[in-house]
């Protein structure tokens, strides 16, 4: 049996699971308004092993989300996805945290664009199409009403940008799926196998997070 741990810290929603050929067999998580990872992510890794009847010997990799998102999330779960792959001597597999996002969204045509919160008008963002294929890499942009004004697919947005991108992204071909807010471990399973089985894996010693840059801002004007 090919059993891997999924860790997903990317966002508020603190997450493991358990896949077993690459279908999750348990899944453990919480999203909470204040990052409760540091306190939840151990108590849920160790729950869901014992849980799902295994022990950490039986696992064959360790999955983790890349970003991009919370620094602190995802050092968090960076860590310690890298201390079991230490102490067990299994490889690390890094997942795109918005193509996880993305593949929550269950359509069979047009493009998926997953999106996280930034600040202000300002997510990072994907575009797939409803194969899971990338279209556009991972931007942070700005959202404004010309957004996406280029696509005429049906566009499936998904992530926790909807409040505040909704009133203002308003064409006919812009469908918000609201109930898909952040990304479960739970959707990495067939991600996280399917590059386990083509050797899709990271250096454990130097894998950092996919931190993207920050928005470009203005310098302050010099005192005359």
């Amino acid at each position: 049996m090919s059993f891997i741990l999924n860790i997903e810290t990317a966002t508020k929603n603190c997450s493991v699971a358990i896949a077993k050929n690459g279908e999750t067999i348990l899944c453990k998580e919480i999203a909470e308004e204040g990052y409760s990872h540091a306190e939840k992510l151990h108590v849920f890794i160790e729950e869901a092993i014992a849980e799902a009847g295994i022990t950490v010997q039986d696992l064959i990799a360790i999955a983790v989300s890349q970003g991009p998102g919370s620094y602190t999330g995802l050092r968090i779960g960076v860590s310690a996805a890298k201390g079991l792959c230490f102490a067990l001597n299994i490889p690390l597999i890094a997942v795109d945290t918005l193509q996880t996002l993305a593949s929550q969204a269950k359509v069979s045509d047009g493009k998926i664009i997953p999106m996280l919160d930034a600040r202000r008008m300002e997510v990072y963002s994907e575009v797939f199409n409803f194969n899971l294929e990338v279209e556009r890499e991972i931007q942070a942009e700005v959202i404004t009403e010309d957004s996406f004004s280029a696509y005429t697919d049906v566009l499936y947005f998904v992530g926790d940008c909807a409040e505040k991108c909704k009133p203002v992204l308003t064409k006919d071909n812009f469908i918000f799926l609201e109930d898909i807010k952040y990304p479960s471990a739970s959707a990495m399973s067939k991600i996280s196998f399917d590059k386990y089985q083509i050797s899709d894996i990271v250096d454990v010693a130097y894998f950092e997070p996919y931190y993207l840059k920050d928005f470009m801002m203005a310098p302050p004007s010099k005192k005359q």
